[in-house]
C-alpha cells in the first residue's frame, strides 16, 4: 500500500516514458504462452508491426483471439434480414420469452476485427464500442443525436478549455475531418425501426493497441483501457482525448467510482489495483494482489462504491475497502468438484444492486451469483461456452435476465430467478434454463441489454414530436428524464458484437408478460 506522495513521480511520468517494460513476456506468463508464439509471428508479418510477437501471444492467451481459429467464423452469411435461429436447453419446455426477438439493425462495417467491450452511457442514449481496431466509436439514437451534437457545438463554438486537458498532442485530434461526425443526411429515411444512426456520432482514436474496456460517468465522460498500457479520458462533446493514465501492464479493466466520477479503479495485467484521483491525474490509493499468479482480468465497484472487487486469471475475487483500498475478503470461484475444482480465469464482475449480491463470469463456461452478506453461493448458470475468451454477463434493464456472449456463436439468457417450483429434483442453485439466439457465425465476443429500452422504441412517434419542437425543448426534455423512470414491461432491447466486428441490435417483445 502506498500514500499519494509515494506514487506522484512515478504515474507523472510523460507518456513516452515507457514504465517497466517488458513485463508481459516475464516468467509470470511464459507459462500460459505456448504455441501462439508461432501465431503470432505469422500476425506480425502479415501486420507489419514490430514487437508484435510479445502482445499477440499474450493476447492469444489472455483474450482469446486466435484468428486462425476454425470455430471463430463461418464462410457462410448471415444477412441481418434472416430470422433469428433460436434454442433452448435441453428438458426447457417453455414457455420462452425471446422466441420471438428480431433482429432490427446492423451496425456491422465499422469495426475491423472484434469488439471487445460495448457500454451504454447511463441514460441510455449512447453505446460506446471498441476492440481490436484501436478505435473507440460511439453510437447515438436517432432521436438523440441533436442533443448531443448540440452539446458539442456548444463546446467547440464557446472554445471552452477541456476540463482535465492532456499535454500530449493526439491522433484524435488531428483527426477530425474523419471523426465519424456526421449531419442528418446520410440517414436511411425508410428504417423507422432502427433506434440507432447508422454511423457513429465520433470516433476517438489515440490508442495503440487493443481496447479492452469502457466506463462511462455519469455526465457523459467515457474512460478506455487498452493493451497499450494506458487508460484515457474522453468527453462526448470533445473530439481529443482530454488524459492519459499511464500504465506498466495491459489494463483489462475500469470502473468509474459510482458516487464520485473524480476516482476510477484500474485494474492491470501487473497485478496492481489502482485507484486514480482524475482531477490531480494521480494514483491517490493502490494494493497489489497476493499470490503467485497476480494477473487482474476483472474489476468493478459494488455495494454503491463501499467496496471495489477484482477477478484474477486464477480464479478468485478480491474485495477492498474502497477508502484506504485495505484488503476485505476473498471468493475463490470454483466448483467443489470436476474438472472446474481449479479457479479459472475471472472475465466479468457485475454487482446486482439492491440485493447485495455480484455476478461473476469466469472461464470455466459457468456464471456464478454470490451474496455478499455470507459470500454464499445463489445461483450457478450455464449452457454458454466460455472456455478461453473474455466473455461477460450481464443484466437487463430491470435485472429479471442475465445475458452472455458465447464461443460457439450464439447469445444466452436466463431468467435471473428461474421459476424452479413446477420441478421437484432440479437444485435450487442451478439454473440450466437458458435460450439461446443465433444471428452471429462467429464467436459472440459481447452481449448486452440496453439500460433504458423505453427510448428505442416507437422512434416514429418521437421523432416526428422532436421535429415539431426547438431544440432548447429537445435538450430540457432529454434533461428531464432520468434514466429508469420509464419502464416498459414486456420489452428489451439487447446488443451483442462478435469476433469479426459485427454489431446487432434486437427487440424483443414478450407475448407471456407475467
Amino acid at each position: 500500500m502506498a500514500s499519494e506522495s509515494d506514487t506522484e513521480e512515478f504515474y507523472d511520468a510523460p507518456e513516452d516514458v515507457h514504465l517497466g517494460g517488458g513485463y508481459p513476456v516475464g516468467t509470470q506468463l511464459k507459462k500460459f504462452l505456448g504455441k501462439s508464439v508461432k501465431r503470432a509471428k505469422h500476425l506480425a508479418e502479415e501486420y507489419g508491426e514490430r514487437a508484435i510477437n510479445k502482445v499477440k501471444s499474450v493476447r492469444d492467451e489472455v483474450f482469446h483471439t486466435d484468428q486462425d481459429d476454425p470455430s471463430s467464423s463461418d464462410d457462410e452469411g448471415m444477412p441481418y434480414t434472416r430470422p433469428v435461429k433460436f434454442k433452448a436447453a435441453h428438458g426447457f419446455k417453455g414457455p420462452y420469452d425471446f422466441d420471438q426477438i428480431k433482429v432490427v439493425q446492423d451496425l456491422s462495417g465499422e469495426h475491423m476485427g472484434a469488439v471487445w467491450t460495448m457500454k451504454f452511457s447511463h441514460c441510455g442514449r449512447l453505446l460506446a464500442s471498441a476492440g481490436q481496431d484501436n478505435v473507440v466509436r460511439i453510437w447515438a439514437l436517432k432521436n438523440a443525436f441533436d442533443y448531443f451534437n448540440n452539446m458539442r457545438m456548444k463546446y467547440n463554438t464557446e472554445g471552452r478549455v477541456s476540463p482535465s486537458p492532456s499535454q500530449e498532442s493526439l491522433s484524435s485530434s488531428k483527426s477530425d475531418t474523419d471523426t465519424g461526425v456526421c449531419s442528418g443526411t446520410d440517414e436511411d429515411p425508410d428504417d423507422k425501426n432502427a433506434p440507432f444512426r447508422q454511423r457513429p456520432f465520433c470516433k476517438y482514436k489515440g490508442h495503440t493497441a487493443d481496447l479492452l474496456d469502457l466506463s462511462w460517468s455519469k455526465n457523459y465522460f467515457l474512460l478506455s483501457s487498452s493493451m497499450d498500457k494506458t487508460v484515457r479520458l474522453w468527453h462526448i462533446s470533445r473530439r481529443e482525448c482530454l488524459c492519459c493514465f499511464q500504465h506498466i501492464d495491459f489494463v483489462t479493466a475500469i470502473a468509474f467510482h459510482p458516487r464520485d466520477d473524480r476516482y476510477f479503479l484500474s485494474g492491470s495485467l501487473d497485478g496492481k489495483l489502482r485507484l486514480w484521483n482524475i482531477p490531480d491525474k494521480k494514483v491517490a490509493l493502490w494494493n497489489e494482489v497476493d499470490g503467485q499468479t497476480k494477473l487482474i482480468t476483472a474489476a468493478n465497484f459494488c455495494q454503491n462504491g463501499k467496496y471495489a472487487v477484482i477477478g484474477t486469471y486464477d480464479g478468485r475475487c478480491i474485495f477492498y475497502d474502497t477508502e484506504h483500498l485495505k484488503y476485505h475478503t476473498q471468493i475463490h470461484v470454483r466448483s467443489t468438484r470436476g474438472r472446474n475444482k481449479v479457479g479459472r480465469k475471472i472475465t466479468g464482475i457485475e454487482p446486482l444492486p439492491g440485493e447485495n449480491k455480484i455476478l461473476v463470469t469466469s472461464n470455466d463456461s459457468r456464471i456464478r451469483l454470490y451474496d455478499l452478506r455470507d459470500l454464499s453461493l445463489s445461483m450457478k448458470y450455464k449452457g454458454y461456452v466460455n472456455s478461453s475468451s473474455q466473455i461477460k454477463a450481464s443484466f437487463s434493464h430491470d435485472f429479471t435476465y442475465l445475458v452472455s456472449g458465447s464461443e460457439d456463436k450464439y447469445v444466452y439468457i436466463w431468467s435471473t430467478y428461474h421459476d424452479l417450483s413446477k420441478f421437484t429434483s432440479v437444485r435450487r442453485d442451478r439454473n440450466d434454463f437458458w435460450e439461446g439466439i443465433k444471428a452471429h457465425n462467429a464467436v459472440v465476443t459481447s452481449a448486452i441489454f440496453a439500460p433504458n429500452p423505453s427510448l428505442m422504441l416507437s422512434l416514429d412517434v418521437q421523432s416526428e414530436k422532436s421535429e415539431g419542437n426547438e431544440k432548447s425543448e429537445d435538450a430540457e426534455v432529454l434533461d428531464a428524464t432520468p434514466s429508469g423512470i420509464m419502464k416498459t414491461d414486456n420489452t428489451e432491447v439487447l446488443l451483442s458484437a462478435d469476433f469479426t466486428g459485427a454489431i446487432k441490435v434486437f427487440v424483443n417483445k414478450r407475448k407471456n408478460v407475467s
